[in-house]
């Protein structure tokens, strides 16, 4: 019975991907209700073993997963993605590195 709260777990979780992806109406899209109705229509019963439960539970987990990665790398896209190409000190400091000095050079 340890996987009794996951779900609802997982389904809070999705919940608030999606309103972090729509913004404050995320109540009033298509996935919102497609979400709510189909918790409500899986919802556990009385039977010992419920596949269609599980197997909700695991779609709702994948999408939860896809959702939290597109949302992730958009947010490393932004941090990270320039037009042009940087030079190599630029990149360098990007991941906390300095280049050597050039003899003679500046410095």
């Amino acid at each position: 019975m340890a996987m009794l709260g996951q779900p609802a777990r997982t389904l809070r979780a999705l919940l608030r991907e999606l309103r972090l992806l729509q913004g404050p109406q995320y109540r009033n899209t298509a996935a919102y209700q497609y979400i709510r109705e189909q918790s409500a229509r899986h919802r556990v019963t009385s039977e010992k073993l419920c596949r269609a439960h599980h197997e909700l539970h695991f779609q709702a987990a994948t999408y939860l997963c896809l959702l939290r990665s597109v949302r992730e790398h958009l947010a490393l896209h932004q941090t990270y993605h320039r037009s042009g190409e940087r030079s190599a000190e630029e990149a360098a400091s990007m991941v906390g590195l300095r280049l050597p000095q050039q003899p003679g050079g500046k410095g």
